[in-house]
C-alpha cells in the first residue's frame, strides 16, 4: 500500500486511539444501528454474527483500532485487507455501498464521543475511511473481474440446484450443487468458500459462507455443513432435499492450497473444519502430488466423524498420504486402529513430534480454541509465519496472538 494520507490526518487519527480503546464497541454498535435502519444495507450482512456473542461488532472494533494504530504503516494490514476484500466479494459488497458505511461511522463517532469529535477529527476520519475504502474497492473490482472472466465464472447470485444430499455424520451433511442454467462452474482454489443467500420463510434474508469440500471439477460444487443447535441457516439447509434451488455467489477466500506444493503439507482440522482440508486432499491426490501429506483430524467420536472412509480411500490412492484420526471421547464400542487412531486431543507435543515442523506448510481449520492452540504451538516452535495458513468460521474477532 502506498501512503498518501496527510500528516495531519495521521496525527489526528492516532490521537483517537485511546478513545477507540475506551468506546470502540459503543461506536460500532451505534454505527450498525444506523446502517441497519435500511433493510437493503442490513441484508448485506451475515446477521448470525450480530447476535448475543457480538462477534461481528468485536471484529470491526478490533479492525478500526488496528487501522488507527497502524495508520502510518498500512503495509502491516495487507493480509487483513485481503481477507476483508474476499469477504466483501462473497457478500456482493459494491462501491455504492461504501457511502452508507461512511455516513454511519462518522455519525457514530460524533454521537458517542460528543464534543471530543471535533470537525477536524471527523474530517481526518473521513479522509482515513475513504483512503482504505478506495483500496478495498480497487481490490474488489479486480476480484469481481477475475470471477466473471474465468471459465464458468459469474458475478452476483447464480441459481444452483441441490443434486444430492449425503449424510456424513450425526451432525454433518454434504450437498452437491449444480447450476440451474446447466453451464460449467469456475474452478475454485481448494480451501475457498461459497457465499449463499438463503430465503427462509418467516425470516429476513440470511447470508452464510460454507467451504467447498471437493476438488474443482468444472461442473458442480460440494459443501459439507454442520447442523448447529441454534443455527437458523444450517438447520434449514439440513431439512432440504434434492431439487431445492439456492442462490450462490462465486468462490472466494484467501485461505487456499498454494498451487503445486514443493514442501510437505500438513492438513490439520478440528470438527467441521475438515471441509476445506478434504478439498485440498482431493486436489493433491488428483494432481499426483509427490510431496508427503499428513492429514490430521480431531473430533468427538465415531458418530461425529465425517468423511472418514472417503479420506482413507483418498490416502490409499495418494503417493505418500498419512492419516491420523483423534477421537476426543471414543464411544464404548469404538476400537483403536479401526474407528480412530489416537484417543484424546491433538496435543502440541504430538504435533511437533510427528510432523515435519522444520519444512512443512501447515493448513489449519477448526474452532477458535483449536486454532489458537495449534498456531501458537507452531509459532513458538519456530515455524515461520508464511508456512502457517489458517481459516476460521465467522468474523476475525480474535486475531491470534501468535
Amino acid at each position: 500500500m502506498t501512503q498518501t494520507l496527510s500528516a495531519q490526518t495521521i496525527a489526528l487519527v492516532k490521537a483517537t486511539v485511546p478513545a477507540l480503546e475506551a468506546h470502540g464497541m459503543e461506536i460500532v454498535h451505534e454505527m450498525y444501528a444506523r446502517m441497519f435502519r435500511d433493510p437493503a444495507i442490513r441484508d448485506l450482512f451475515n446477521q448470525s454474527h450480530h447476535g448475543a456473542a457480538d462477534a461481528q461488532p468485536r471484529a470491526l472494533t478490533g479492525a478500526i483500532l488496528a487501522y488507527a494504530s497502524n495508520i502510518e504503516n498500512l503495509g502491516a494490514l495487507a493480509p487483513a485487507v485481503e481477507r476483508i476484500a474476499q469477504k466483501h466479494v462473497g457478500l456482493q459488497i459494491l462501491p455504492e455501498h461504501y457511502p452508507h458505511v461512511a455516513e454511519a461511522l462518522l455519525g457514530a463517532i460524533r454521537h458517542v464521543l460528543g464534543e471530543a469529535a471535533t470537525d477536524e477529527v471527523l474530517a481526518a476520519w473521513g479522509e482515513a475511511y475513504w483512503f482504505l475504502a478506495n483500496i478495498l474497492i480497487a481490490r474488489e473490482t479486480r476480484l469481481y473481474g477475475a470471477q466473471v472472466e474465468a471459465a464458468g465464472g459469474w458475478n452476483g447470485w447464480r441459481d444452483f440446484r441441490i443434486e444430492e444430499v449425503i449424510r456424513e455424520s450425526s451432525v454433518i451433511k454434504s450437498f452437491v450443487l449444480r447450476p440451474v442454467d446447466g453451464g460449467p462452474v469456475m474452478d475454485h482454489k481448494p480451501g475457498q468458500y461459497l457465499t449463499f443467500w438463503f430465503e427462509i420463510p418467516g425470516h429476513p434474508a440470511a447470508k452464510r459462507n460454507y467451504s467447498i469440500s471437493a476438488a474443482p471439477n468444472g461442473e458442480t460444487y460440494r459443501i459439507s455443513v454442520k447442523r448447529e443447535p441454534l443455527g437458523l441457516a444450517s438447520s434449514w439447509l439440513h431439512e432440504q432435499a434434492p431439487g431445492t434451488v439456492l442462490k450462490v455467489a462465486a468462490p472466494a477466500g484467501e485461505f487456499f492450497l498454494d498451487g503445486r506444493p514443493t514442501r510437505p503439507v500438513v492438513l490439520l482440522s478440528g470438527g467441521v473444519g475438515l471441509t476445506p482440508m478434504v478439498a485440498m486432499l482431493e486436489s493433491l491426490v488428483a494432481e499426483g502430488s509427490e510431496v508427503t501429506v499428513h492429514y490430521l483430524h480431531g473430533t468427538h467420536d465415531r458418530d461425529t466423524h465425517a468423511m472418514r472412509a472417503h479420506v482413507r480411500a483418498l490416502a490409499a490412492q495418494g503417493r505418500d498420504v498419512r492419516v491420523t484420526d483423534f477421537h476426543q471421547t471414543p464411544l464404548a464400542d469404538e476400537v483403536a486402529g479401526r474407528d480412530y487412531d489416537i484417543a484424546g486431543l491433538i496435543t502440541e507435543e504430538w504435533l511437533l513430534a510427528n510432523t515435519p515442523a522444520a519444512t512443512a506448510d501447515y493448513y489449519i481449520c477448526g474452532p477458535r480454541p483449536f486454532l489458537r492452540a495449534a498456531v501458537s504451538a507452531l509459532s513458538l516452535a519456530g515455524v515461520a509465519s508464511d508456512r502457517i495458513h489458517y481459516e476460521f468460521f465467522g468474523p476475525a474477532d480474535e486475531l491470534l496472538a501468535a
